[in-house]
């Protein structure tokens, strides 16, 4: 696909990130933007006042270059890719219009950190299932980076994995601008796992700093904690791969550390002792962390990992049991 053409992209999905991503794009001189929005009266604001009033309410979007639409199938006919930007829980319910044949020909990216609730799969393993798309056509799009930032134009970096790096070479050239630098890399279900296991991770920092743990510990929280998700990773998809590059460990540090991490955030609350609903309905966003513990828990009953920190968690989240005893039990597991 030559960059030099105008490029057609459908984004799916209203939240900050979609919003952040689609504000990345617009720096681009040869695309046009399709994007779905669930929420009507968010599509009329933004068709009249050409900005998201819910997420990133000061990013103006060039309405030559954007157009939102009620139906995903709309949005998505003619167009070269299609970046999927909801809440992994909501994909299913996102799609549910679309066939195989709407998506055919078509680059799916997913930018999605998280994993189809209940059938424990990546996004991209799951689109592939449903919809017959070859891995080879489809990318994913990590960090470390976040909405917030891009929307204030600090400088980002993204990493944008497929299978085989020209792919993914391709797309990063989109996502590239004077704000953002996007580095392609030829390992899709690293990058993939690794920006699931990480949400855990800011989920498992939140818990300790709502308890009172201050930056040492937490320190060491996140040393073990990219050990776990490398020993995950690689009993999954093992192959040679750098953990300590900003694609693995550089997405762990921005969401275990950041002011603007919803997992963190979430996690923060559980600390302080809120339920698991009253976080989730103060929060009025999704902490992907939450759906992904139990995803990767299950899923480690076939492989067998050590992962200490995803288990408190765990037990903390679905097990209800008490976060200050679980943490007392995990911080004699780290070193």
């Amino acid at each position: 696909m030559s960059l030099l053409n105008n490029i057609k992209i459908a984004v799916i999905g209203g939240g900050s990130w979609a919003t952040a991503l689609i504000k990345i794009l617009c720096e681009q001189n040869n695309v046009q933007i399709r994007w779905w929005l669930r929420n009507q009266k968010d599509i009329e604001h933004i068709r009249k006042f050409h900005h998201n009033p819910s997420y990133l309410s000061d990013v103006v979007l060039s309405p030559k270059k954007v157009k939102v639409f009620e139906k995903t199938t709309e949005a998505v006919k003619g167009a070269d890719y299609v970046i999927l930007a909801v809440p992994a829980a909501f994909i299913q319910e996102a799609l549910r219009d679309l066939s195989s044949k709407h998506l055919q020909g078509k680059r799916i990216v997913s930018a999605i950190k998280g994993m189809v609730p209940d059938q424990n799969m990546l996004i991209t393993d799951w689109v592939a299932k449903e919809y017959g798309i070859d891995l080879q056509e489809t990318c994913v799009i990590a960090g470390p980076c976040h909405a917030e930032e891009v929307a204030l134009e600090k400088q980002s970096y993204l990493s944008i994995a497929s299978t085989e790096c020209p792919s993914a070479e391709d797309f990063a050239k989109l996502m590239t601008c004077r704000y953002v630098t996007a580095n392609p890399l030829d390992d899709l279900y690293g990058v993939e796992y690794a920006a699931v296991m990480k949400n855990i991770v800011a989920l498992a920092c939140g818990i300790t700093h709502g308890l009172g743990y201050g930056d040492n510990f937490q320190a060491v929280l996140v040393s073990n904690a990219m050990q776990e998700i490398g020993n995950f990773v690689t009993a999954l998809d093992p192959r040679e791969r750098n953990m300590s590059s900003s694609a693995y460990l550089g997405d762990l540090l921005v969401t275990a550390y950041s002011q603007f991490s919803r997992n963190r955030l979430f996690g923060n609350m559980i600390g302080r002792g809120y339920s698991v609903k009253a976080a989730q309905l103060e929060m009025k966003m999704i902490a992907e962390g939450y759906y992904a513990t139990k995803s990767i828990t299950e899923m480690n009953k076939i492989h067998q990992v050590s992962l200490p920190i995803t288990s408190a968690v765990y037990r903390i989240l679905y097990e209800e049991q008490a976060p200050g005893m679980v943490m007392d039990e995990l911080k004699k597991l780290l070193k």
